[in-house]
């Protein structure tokens, strides 16, 4: 498939209210050579909607900004910044090359022309850019065979150190691979082969690779990312008891087909990843990624799928279920479904987790009860008749905890 000619990019950028919005900012004559860099840029070629709107400045940020009338978050070190502006986010970055002192490190910048700025990115189809503004406003600037790369839908590093550079481009490989559709090329692979065999990833972080890991499983396609990143090798590589080989794909996508749309499909698949894999030890190698104390409780509550499908056995009414499923996450048993399924689960995912109360302790209080343990035996016994259907309504459950 043929990718759209300049004339045409430069239309469908201007159509974006993120673009429009940026240049009526800026003014027709403004000078400095602002550009629409990355995936927005490489998205537009591929005519897809793009997901983020990149802009490299050569020189200053201040002056941008400025124009924007937004509050930047500005990171000298990197020169960079962050502005929201009508709802728009803008990330912005001086045009820089790059050295790394070493492995795995964060990068030494100094300010350098667009083309330099395009050679330091990751992948070929992600090093090109569109001037807005400036002396080469309209103009495409790619990076030797970035063009050829993505009409191939191919995905290639721009040298041989890229992945020593910086080893959580392993990671981004799986996760563009799985957005895109895109092939790997063969010299990539291999470089990223030798990566993994080397242990590049024990160079970097644990946060910068639970921030990948929590980007790829954000995908609207995350088991196929994660199905990338285990072919990869990069699942053992990140820790041993990591895993989403071909059964844990299956199992994971049996599980999101039974998630609710108020579920999280990346708690499901990280979850699925991590099976097998102690309580306390999961934890700790979430904590290590950094990952918040809410996502890591919930995705180490999946691993309770089976021993909840064995507390659920013996269920036969809708309290029964309600009680043995208990403070179970959703994803938890929807996993419990995929594995063993069964009219309990759809009950409680469909019908008995949304089922509230319409009484208060307050209520019975008022109706003569007096505080203490009997009040709260009086409410369970209600809620357990809400769940078995006889107590529908507020007056009925009024009538169950008075009698």
């Amino acid at each position: 498939m043929a990718l759209l000619s300049t004339p045409e990019l430069r239309a469908r950028a201007k159509s974006l209210p993120g673009v429009s919005s940026l240049l009526d900012a800026l003014g027709s004559e403004h000078p400095q050579s602002v550009f629409l860099v990355g995936g927005a840029v490489r998205d537009l070629l591929l005519e897809r909607e793009p997901l983020d709107l990149d802009l490299a400045v050569d020189g200053s940020l201040g002056e941008l900004t400025q124009r924007l009338e937004g509050t930047p978050e500005i990171h000298d070190r990197f020169g960079t910044a962050t502005v929201t502006r009508e709802a728009v986010r803008y990330d912005i970055a001086q045009t820089r090359a790059e050295r790394y002192a070493e492995p795995g490190a964060l990068p030494e910048v100094r300010p350098a022309p667009i083309l330099e700025d395009l050679q330091r990115r990751d992948f070929t189809v992600n090093a090109i850019a569109l001037g807005l503004t400036g002396p080469q406003a309209g103009e495409l600037i790619a990076v030797d065979g970035a063009l050829e790369d993505l009409e191939a839908r191919r995905l290639e590093v721009l040298h041989d150190e890229s992945f020593v550079d910086d080893p959580t481009r392993l990671l981004r490989l799986a996760r563009y691979a799985a957005r895109l559709g895109f092939t790997i090329a063969p010299h990539t692979r291999e470089l990223a082969a030798a990566a993994v065999a080397n242990g590049a990833l024990a160079t970097v972080s644990g946060p910068r690779i639970g921030n990948e890991l929590r980007l790829l499983a954000a995908e609207s396609d995350p088991v196929t990312g994660f199905a990338v990143l285990s072919q990869l090798g990069l699942d053992g590589a990140i820790d041993k008891s990591l895993a989403f080989g071909e059964e844990r794909q299956q199992l994971a996508r049996a599980a999101l087909a039974e998630l609710p749309t108020d579920g999280s499909p990346a708690i499901v698949v990280l979850g699925v990843a991590l099976l097998g894999r102690e309580p306390g030890a999961a934890t700790a190698l979430l904590d290590r990624l950094e990952f918040t104390a809410a996502d890591r409780e919930a995705i180490v509550d999946v691993g309770r799928a089976s021993r909840l499908n064995e507390a659920l056995e013996s269920a036969s009414t809708g309290s029964d279920v309600a009680r043995a499923i208990g403070n179970a996450g959703v994803a938890t048993v929807a996993l419990a479904a995929a594995q063993v399924p069964s009219w309990r689960h759809q009950q409680w995912l469909q019908t008995l987790r949304h089922q509230k109360l319409q009484i208060t302790g307050d209520d019975l209080i008022e109706a003569g009860i007096k505080e203490g343990p009997e009040l709260g035996r009086r409410l369970a016994k209600v809620q357990d008749a809400v769940w078995d259907g006889s107590a529908p309504d507020r007056e009925s459950q009024l009538k169950v905890a008075l009698a």
